[in-house]
């Protein structure tokens, strides 16, 4: 029998209620937070039989019989493992179709085993290597002792190339650092470190593999934090830092903890909430609710009570509603976030703000009531389309009708008045314009030849605004231009004139002025330039130019994914895929493929961006 891919092993096994299938053939009686019963296997009368439903676990205090759900249907009704596994599944509705099993090894392997040295490394270094100093200063001036540290699998990555030589020695083949995306590869065909000059988070994935990382800058330089690119066994959007260890205390609250970043995770596990976790730089997607949901009905967000931490908050919020979770959001005292809180007051300074939480859309409400939104009517009809997202997002019927109430009660209106907004479809984009004629040749971005009121009746492609705004800054920032060479490839952008800019930074010198890739230009790009020029990137409070370009980077990313997606003939792969892009990105392919598939089009339409 062909194996089964240990991923979906996991997650058969994480979606599994034991108790469940337990109580089928034993009668169990709630002891504590275990259930007991007569022991199956070797005939006993007494309640020496145990299920721990916390860490889906059975054991016998006689006989000693252990195991999971699987063990379960070898031991009582002598299946092999594999058909364990797949009654299981079917069971709680995941299928494992045929196309899916492997015969052989692997083939993702070599990138875990690099992974897997690399964090070792890494950590040997923020240990023992005088230039980790700084690292190791840093973590003790935020009150983390290097024991601590180590525990967590804190590393560092120094400047220069000893990474990339040190895993060499160490035998790992070069494509499997490239393809781990732990080293990068320059066009004369050398290699460097992707993470320098950092503090290394190792990433693991849910059976603990270390399968990517992040880091943060130590000194001057952008951004402040990095994270490793989508790989074939790193999927951003798919997983949660700290997931590998917080599932079982997850079981065992009741509830997980969503923060914002490393620090506040690793902060808050230290305390001893090792149900904490958090997204990886980006927005919180369907897959990373629906991986929660496997674990607990109830999540915790507690992010910053800033404007930025609401709108964020409000949005992970919503995206857990509609897979069925119960959500409750912690308020922060002002100026404090969950690391710096429990830094000083241990986890007994957040217990009563966690426990003060209160519902989603309880906390919509008292935000919108202590800014004014319910004092006259033209507030009130904006105050409620404020809230409709929320109350769509409800799939839970209880939650709903109960949402609907509480809305019409705190607006005054009928609730049959907010249950038909609820159920009205919302408010769409307007339409994706008309490319020209196929009869005319495409007009790039910038011609000079093409009058500016036409660009808005061009095709417009899902990434063309963010090409825009990330080009601007690149070009503003020598700075950020390092960073994008190492991270960002000309195939990212779309929009012609920006791809030949971007090509000719790319070919500058490291020393030499940003502005003397302007003369190798032709003139709709040099016009290019100088429209991107004239509009200075905003900056000020509230703009945060290391989130901006993390986003910006992580959107390109998923862009480039479209045409495969669209092409990809395997459903399941390509829901998984789906399920993987953030919110954002979701629209974006939609948008490609409306644009891809309309009347008229062509896909080699030129993009472009006014």
């Amino acid at each position: 029998m062909a194996r089964i891919p240990d991923e979906l092993i996991e997650q058969v096994r994480d979606s599994a209620d034991l108790l469940e299938v337990v109580q089928e053939s034993v009668q169990l009686k709630r002891q504590g937070s275990d259930w007991r019963g007569p022991c199956p296997f070797h005939g006993g009368t007494n309640r020496n039989f145990a299920v721990i439903p916390k860490k889906n676990l059975y054991y016998c205090f006689v006989c000693h019989e252990a195991g999971d759900v699987f063990t379960w249907y070898q031991k009582r009704f002598g299946l092999d493992y594999p058909s364990s596994v797949r009654e299981v599944a079917r069971k709680v509705g995941i299928v494992i179709p045929e196309a899916t099993e492997r015969t052989g090894p692997d083939p993702r392997e070599p990138f875990y085993q690099a992974c897997e040295v690399a964090q070792g490394w890494f950590a040997g270094q923020l240990r023992d290597a005088p230039e980790a100093e700084i690292a190791r200063r840093y973590l003790l001036d935020r009150h983390i002792a290097l024991d601590a540290a180590a525990e967590l699998g804190l590393g560092y990555a120094p400047k220069g190339q000893a990474f990339v030589t040190a895993m060499q020695e160490l035998g790992i083949a070069e494509e499997a650092m490239v393809e781990a995306a732990l080293v990068g590869r320059r066009e004369d065909g050398t290699f460097y470190p992707r993470f320098r000059s950092r503090l290394i988070f190792p990433i693991h994935d849910l059976r603990g593999r270390v399968v990517g990382f992040g880091g943060r800058i130590l000194g001057s330089g952008e951004p402040k934090y990095l994270n490793s690119p989508e790989t074939p066994i790193f999927h951003k959007g798919e997983q949660l830092y700290h997931m590998h260890l917080a599932k079982h205390a997850i079981r065992k609250a009741g509830f997980a903890i969503l923060v914002e970043g490393y620090f506040d995770v690793q902060r808050l596990a230290l305390a001893g909430l090792d149900q904490t976790v958090a997204p990886l730089g980006t927005a919180f997607t369907d897959a990373q609710a629906t991986l929660l949901k496997r674990f607990t009905s109830e999540v915790v967000i507690l992010y910053d009570s800033d404007g930025a931490g609401l709108k964020a908050t409000f949005r992970a919020g919503d995206v857990l509603l509609s897979h069925g979770v119960r959500v409750r959001v912690a308020t922060m005292p002002p100026g404090e976030d969950p690391d710096t809180l429990v830094e000083r007051g241990g986890a007994e300074a957040l217990t009563p703000i966690l426990e003060d939480a209160v519902d989603l859309l309880e906390r919509k409400l008292q935000l919108l009531e202590r800014k004014g939104w319910f004092a006259d009517v033209r507030k009130a009809r904006e105050a409620l389309d404020r809230l409709l997202p929320t109350l769509r997002a409800a799939t839970d019927s209880v939650t709903r009708e109960l949402y609907v109430s509480r809305v019409a009660e705190q607006l005054g209106i009928p609730r049959e008045t907010v249950t038909a907004e609820v159920a009205a479809k919302p408010r769409s984009a307007p339409p994706v314009r008309q490319p020209p004629p196929l009869d005319q040749p495409p007009v790039e971005y910038g011609s000079p030849a093409e009058p500016r009121g036409r660009a808005s009746q061009l095709p417009r492609t899902p990434g063309a605004e963010i090409e825009r705004k990330l080009l601007r800054l690149i070009l503003t920032s020598p700075t950020w231009l390092q960073r994008a060479r190492e991270e960002l490839s000309v195939d990212r952008f779309t929009v012609p004139a920006f791809s030949r800019i971007y090509g000719a930074l790319l070919g500058l010198s490291d020393d030499a002025p940003v502005g003397d890739a302007l003369a190798g230009l032709d003139a709709r790009a040099q016009d290019v330039w100088q429209r991107l020029l004239d509009v200075p990137p905003p900056e000020g409070e509230g703009y945060d130019t290391d989130r901006e370009y993390a986003g910006a980077l992580i959107a390109l990313e998923e862009i480039h994914q479209f045409p495969d997606m669209a092409a990809e003939t395997d459903s399941l792969e390509r829901n998984r895929r789906w399920r993987a892009l953030s919110p954002e990105g979701q629209a974006r392919f939609r948008m490609y493929l409306a644009t891809a598939t309309r009347p008229g089009a062509r896909r080699d339409d030129s993009p472009t961006e006014e």
